[in-house]
């Protein structure tokens, strides 16, 4: 995908800074460049707030029909474009139902159930829920008191299998939150990631020849390979006051699985398995990808550069430095990707 009009990286760049960029996208699309990493097509949505209002037509001013509880898991038959003509995300989703809501309110999920598997490698392997939400239980099985859910497209180290024999399920031993001790879930709704989609992608490009611009007036991320643009995408950047900071950062630690908490300790937000990170501050602002939303396009972070999954994994892949598979963090202070954040 060649940057439009046959403009170079250097006059798109000058758009963005005369404030521009955001009109240019528009025209272009927001999706990712790379079809291989595209969302795949969702047949359900998960309502991520409670009370999020179903209407009779794709418009805020429609009639409300019903309220949705939050982790509703819906079936989505239709895109649709609704709201104002004005709105930075005019998305909306029909459900089977026939009613429809705001895309931003909802996560595109899939229920996938994957075969257990009988061991993991010494010290673990990397997998990914692959159900709208899973339960976490305190010991591997069904009656034993429950934890807090996991949600499609989160990233946890599998440390272990277990056998229920009086459920007959399995169950995987995942690596500890916090100081809260092991998590168990079921087997089947996590997909154990293998080592080739961890690798780096687009190993022939010379890494002086990455770059990553963030443009937080259009809320949009695009990454370059010399005056190429592989992935054009929308962003939710810092709001308030934990705004994403400006100027030239290098993404020089990365891991592909962070749990996310208010440092403060005053339950701000506490986020387990936070997939695909890619820190490019010491002070822990990275690209990530979401789980807790889908209102792309509108700061609405802690300061981190929020990303729909896929995005979020092409980022953490195409970046230097490489987290060798088996590794849950690297740090290499000096190196990496170039990114530059403008306001």
């Amino acid at each position: 995908m060649k940057i439009p009009a046959g403009l170079t990286r250097r006059e798109f760049l000058k758009l963005s800074a005369a404030g521009l960029l955001g009109g240019l996208l528009a025209e272009i699309g927001w999706l990712p460049a790379q079809a291989a990493f595209e969302l795949p097509v969702s047949k359900q949505g998960r309502m991520v707030y409670s009370g999020s209002e179903l209407y009779d037509a794709p418009d805020f001013n429609a009639r409300k029909v019903r309220l949705a509880g939050r982790d509703e898991v819906l079936e989505i038959v239709a895109e649709t474009t609704g709201g104002n003509p004005s709105d930075y995300n005019r998305l909306w989703y029909r459900f089977a139902d026939g009613l429809y809501t705001y895309s931003g309110w909802v996560q595109p999920v899939e229920t996938r159930l994957n075969p257990p598997v009988q061991q993991v490698p010494p010290g673990g392997q990397l997998a990914e829920v692959t159900v709208p939400f899973t339960q976490v239980h305190t010991q591997p099985g069904s009656r034993y008191r429950r934890g807090q859910r996991l949600y499609y497209g989160a990233t946890f180290w599998v440390l272990d299998v277990i056998t229920n024999p009086d459920e007959n399920t399995t169950w995987y031993k995942l690596e500890p939150r916090r100081e809260k001790g092991f998590l168990y879930v079921q087997a089947e709704h996590l997909r154990l990631i293998p080592n080739e989609e961890l690798t780096l992608l687009s190993p022939v490009v010379p890494p002086a020849l990455k770059f990553i611009h963030v443009d937080l007036t259009s809320q949009s991320l695009t990454a370059f390979e010399d005056d190429e643009p592989v992935l054009i995408t929308r962003i939710s950047s810092g709001a308030g006051g934990t705004r994403t900071p400006s100027g030239v950062f290098r993404t020089y630690h990365k891991g592909p699985s962070i749990h996310m908490f208010n440092q403060d300790d005053q339950a701000d937000y506490d986020l387990p398995g936070v997939p695909w990170v890619s820190f490019f501050t010491g002070t822990g602002i990275s690209f990530h990808g979401t789980y807790w939303h889908n209102d792309f396009g509108i700061p609405r972070s802690h300061g981190c550069v929020n990303l729909n999954m896929a995005a979020a994994k092409f980022i953490y892949r195409w970046t230097a430095p490489v987290v060798p598979p088996g590794e849950d963090y690297i740090h290499m202070p000096g190196q990496g990707t170039l990114v530059q954040v403008v306001p």
